[in-house]
């Protein structure tokens, strides 16, 4: 079975269709199932119900800045195998695009009014860190990830106990983004120097504050 090498401006049509994907269609998954299919539903109380539906929103636009960060590296990327590890694990980042929008129409609350605004920003991001070579745009996928984890511990820790359906799926994805950076980091990702760091920390607030109202 072959294989078909795709020119530059090939990568940039299916960026371009991966962003409409993201934002207004249907991302393309992988095989795995929902983690929250096997539990039923929690008896939410409004406020918490409300609560909950607000952090899986902010894990929502999350995962559409992963897709963006990691779209813009594969299209940057220098090297083949870099490329085909970003497009993986964008893919699988795809799952949890779909497992949080799918809790957030259980929940009966709505996606963030701000998703195209931080894909743009975050697939500039993520071409740059491609351009500046692929240890450095590896090596900001592994502090990507450990903030992500980071994050999510954050959100866990609110979450009920009783409602097994939100826990399922960010208890995945933090499993997923811990994957994800260990094979960065085994693929050469350089460690990013700490003004680096406390921007990008800084930059998740400033999303995390906004979305979880719009």
């Amino acid at each position: 079975m072959t294989t078909r090498d795709y020119t530059p401006i090939d990568r940039l049509i299916l960026s371009a269709d991966n962003a409409l994907r993201t934002l207004f269609g249907q991302p393309r998954t992988t095989e795995r199932p929902n983690p929250a299919a096997p539990f039923d539903d929690a008896d939410l109380g409004e406020q918490e119900r409300r609560h909950v539906a607000r952090l899986m929103r902010i894990n929502h636009t999350g995962e559409v800045c992963a897709q963006a960060l990691y779209q813009g590296q594969a299209l940057t990327a220098r090297l083949p195998e870099t490329r085909k590890r970003m497009e993986r694990s964008a893919q699988e980042e795809n799952d949890h695009l779909d497992w949080c929008a799918s809790r957030l129409t259980d929940l009966g609350d709505r996606k963030s009014l701000l998703n195209p605004l931080f894909y743009a920003g975050s697939f500039a991001i993520g071409a740059a860190a491609g351009l500046a070579g692929d240890r450095w745009s590896l090596g900001f996928v592994v502090e990507t990830e450990r903030q992500v984890e980071d994050h999510l511990d954050e959100h866990l820790d609110q979450v009920p106990e009783y409602d097994e359906r939100t826990r399922a799926i960010l208890e995945q994805m933090k499993t997923d983004e811990i994957h994800h950076a260990q094979v960065a980091k085994a693929a050469g990702g350089a460690e990013l120097p700490a003004p680096i760091r406390a921007a990008m920390r800084l930059t998740s607030r400033l999303m995390t504050r906004t979305v979880y109202w719009l």
